[in-house]
């Protein structure tokens, strides 16, 4: 059974940080690329960050770029997302996935608000 369980979410002034974690389990992170996503109200869901099962290669979307880092800890099977520099347009619930051919998961989000 997968599971995928997101943390480090809250409310953070504009210009702040945040970590978010994934823990995952039933997913193997040699062979399941792990990426973050997000929604916002009213908006699709938008591509942050990924990085691949085999070498460990990670892709960001133009509007994290500089801001954000995704990173894997295997050992302890766990997922991060680095978020610097957050601005009250990256307000939204943040989903953690994994997937691979055939076969793909959510977790159940974890909600970042940015406000002063």
């Amino acid at each position: 059974q997968v599971q995928l369980v997101e943390s480090g979410g809250g409310l953070v002034q504009p210009g702040g940080s945040l970590r978010l974690s994934c823990a995952a389990s039933g997913v193997s992170f040699s062979t399941y690329r792990m990426s973050w996503y997000r929604q916002a109200p009213g908006k699709a869901r938008e591509f942050l960050a990924g990085v691949t099962g085999i070498d460990g290669r990670t892709n960001y979307a133009d509007s994290v770029k500089g801001r954000f880092t995704i990173s894997r800890d295997i050992a302890k099977n766990t997922v991060f997302l680095q978020m610097n520099s957050l601005k009250p347009e990256d307000t939204a619930v943040y989903y953690c996935y994994a997937g691979r051919s055939g076969s793909f998961y959510w977790g159940q989000g974890t909600q970042v608000t940015v406000s002063s």
